[in-house]
């Protein structure tokens, strides 16, 4: 408790900022400002469509950029079918069906087939966030609903849920606990690897589209999709990327990006495109990309998801597609309540599809009808595909395609990897002020507390300590993921340096210390929206970090850090260090503590902790982590006490066979004094 009101007072005694001015809020703040932006400039390009013509060129454009932020799809590969089962009820049947959306990789489905003689049309249901998938009674009574009204439907798992759990303990419980949470730990690793979550749950969707449109009841020119939240985010994609879907129901989630970063912010990896917003695709382009093809948004006027956005997407789309000849085929249905795929948005996408896919404009309801038990519709023995067929996770997929590049990042140049870490980073200007705040007294010191402006919209707050009488001339940057306040404990690198007689500057980066989005012990860490934001601009935030050490660098001047520099980053702070070191060798001596050991142990630690913000999309493509301490050779360069993916500390062997290529080139430069490995006792 004592040490807990120390720490209280420090904090109070070291702030820059005062409570008014919302610092927490600051790095949110710019990135919605930036991404407004882009939101006006895509208007503007929108705006700019007059003829049929032009549209199409825009969904082309569009498409491409899309598929290619998901890292590409893979070649298809034999799904391999089975129906192990079948339950008969009034009016239609099911079958319980396992296939393989990749080469072991099962996907557990539900395949309802009316009574009569078809083929009938086909409609595709990807489940939204519900714990037991397809079997959650929303989502059967939609099944159902369509079965009795001459639609055959194909409702499967998504991901982490029901049968598909992609992390399992000893006993075949959840490892991880929530779907929303297990996918946004597979997509940590996916985007690090050049993909997404959102590229599993794609490709999961357009082999389901297969499956179903080679089923003999089905007629694959007349398909379908609709689904729900979640599902309504895979139907927004599916519709907008597979030809095959002729009408679609996205339900529960269409509103803008603008309205929902302005009010829930982005939500798990799914739904977080990177580069989409660079890119200029709105929520709205996943429907005006189909146009003309039929298009119902079903919308819930309490939803989370902003009406006000569903609503603009609305009215662009239907003007889109009254370009394009065909108003009739883009509508909207809102129900005053709140979200789920409740009975009216259930009977409205029916009768959609009984419109477009069956030719037939009426308006059946849905009747009071029995549900089946989630046993009854379960594939699998055990009910959990990894315990009984022993194929594939998602995370076993990022592994292995870690694997993969792992031999391809050896052909990689140093040339090319710095060129890669400049792209990063992106154009670096100097600071524009720095102001000294206050003159303080820290621990027998005479400090300063002052601000930073690294760029328009960031202001960075810092704590500049003297030393004594006996000062080196070698002045100390110290940049800790935790903050200066932090850092300035007594057991902290602040003091340690200032006691060797050193100048010692130390600056909370964006989003850390002063200006951390919250203290929220989450998994993912508190920064993940600003880190999706971040993705969804196409600046990471190690970029934007290292942007915030270089630009304040270059504002010192030419001349500044003679005869050189010290660089120290800790914990968070030390990816986005690392890469500033790479590229201002002013610093002559650099020091990581308990920081990330390597990318590569993120995508191996299925449950890692509060590593999206240290991702950079794809970058396992071109360089790791040890691949940069390999260009910092002959400078000092001391790693003290690692961690991997998982936060758990680092065994000095591992630590050597990670920094091996680094050990590697010290020695090629005639330094190898100069690389200190130390892992934690």
């Amino acid at each position: 408790m004592i040490a807990v009101a120390l720490l209280l007072a420090l904090q109070d005694d070291l702030a820059v900022f005062k409570p008014e001015e919302q610092p927490r809020k600051m790095l949110h703040t710019y990135l919605l400002s930036e991404c407004g932006k882009q939101f006006d400039a895509r208007r503007k390009a929108v705006a700019e469509l007059k003829t049929p013509e032009d549209v199409k060129k825009r969904q082309e454009m569009l498409r491409a950029k899309f598929i290619e932020a998901l890292g590409g799809f893979p070649e298809k590969t034999p799904l391999n079918p089975k129906v192990v089962g079948t339950v008969k009820a009034d009016g239609f049947r099911v079958e319980k069906v396992i296939y393989e959306s990749r080469p072991d990789h099962h996907v557990t489905a539900n395949f309802y087939i009316p009574e009569g003689k078809g083929p009938f049309p086909g409609v595709l249901v990807p489940c939204g966030h519900s714990d037991n998938g397809k079997a959650a009674e929303a989502y059967q009574r939609a099944c159902i609903l369509m079965a009795k009204n001459g639609l055959a439907v194909l409702c499967y798992d998504p991901i982490g849920q029901g049968e598909r759990l992609q992390l399992l303990t000893p006993d075949g419980k959840a490892a991880i606990k929530g779907s929303t949470t297990e996918h946004t730990m597979a997509g940590i690793g996916a985007l690090l690897v050049g993909w997404s979550c959102a590229s599993y749950r794609i490709w999961d969707g357009i082999r389901s589209i297969d499956y179903l449109a080679g089923r003999s009841e089905v007629d694959p020119k007349r398909l379908g999709c609709t689904g729900n939240s979640g599902g309504g985010t895979l139907t927004a994609y599916l519709m907008a990327l597979d030809d095959r879907i002729a009408a679609a129901a996205p339900s529960c989630y269409v509103t803008t990006l603008e309205r929902l970063f302005a009010t829930i912010g982005p939500q798990d990896a799914e739904q977080n495109i990177t580069g989409q917003v660079a890119f200029g695709m709105e929520q709205t382009d996943y429907v005006t990309m189909r146009a003309p093809k039929p298009t119902l948004i079903c919308t819930g006027t309490q939803d989370f998801f902003d009406i006000q956005g569903s609503w603009t997407t609305f009215r662009e789309a239907k003007k889109i597609y009254g370009t394009m000849g065909h108003a009739e085929r883009m509508d909207l249905i809102e129900y005053n309540d709140k979200h789920g795929f409740s009975k009216p948005r259930r009977e409205a996408a029916m009768r959609w599809m009984r419109r477009w896919l069956l030719g037939v404009d009426d308006a059946p309801v849905e009747g009071d009808f029995p549900v089946f038990k989630d046993a009854e519709l379960q594939c699998t023995p055990s009910g959990q595909v990894l315990a009984d067929l022993k194929g594939k996770s998602v995370f076993d997929l990022n592994i292995e395609r870690e694997n993969q590049l792992r031999e391809v990042r050896k052909s990689r140049s140093s040339a090319e990897v710095l060129a890669r870490v400049r792209d990063l980073v992106g154009r670096v200007d100097a600071a524009t002020t720095h102001e000294t705040v206050s003159n303080v007294r820290w621990n027998g010191f005479d400090a300063a507390l002052g601000s930073t402006i690294t760029e328009p919209g960031i202001r960075l707050p810092s704590l500049l300590v003297a030393p004594g009488p006996d000062r080196r001339p070698v002045p100390v940057l110290v940049l800790a993921g935790e903050g200066k306040v932090q850092a300035a404990r007594s057991d902290g690198p602040v003091k340690r340096w200032v006691e060797k007689g050193h100048f010692v500057q130390a600056m909370d980066l964006r989003g850390y210390g002063e200006l951390s989005p919250g203290a929220k012990a989450d998994p993912v860490g508190a920064d993940w929206k600003e880190a999706f934001l971040g993705f969804h601009l196409n600046r990471s935030l190690v970029g934007q970090r290292a942007g915030d050490i270089l630009s304040y660098i270059k504002g010192l001047g030419p001349n500044a850090l003679k005869p050189g520099g010290i660089l120290v980053g800790t914990g968070a702070a030390v990816p986005a260090v690392l890469h500033a070191a790479v590229l201002e060798d002013r610093f002559t001596e650099i020091v990581l503590e308990h920081g990330l050991v390597s990318w590569s142990s993120v995508v191996r630690a299925p449950f890692s902790h509060g590593q999206l913000a240290n991702v950079v999309p794809g970058a396992l493509a071109h360089y790791d982590l040890p691949d940069l301490a390999a260009l910092l050779a002959p400078r000092k360069l001391t790693i003290k006490a690692p961690v991997d993916g998982e936060g758990k500390p680092v065994a000095q062997a591992e630590l050597e066979r990670a920094y091996a290529r680094a050990r590697e080139a010290y020695k090629a430069a005639g330094a190898e004094q100069n690389l200190v490995l130390e892992a934690a006792p």
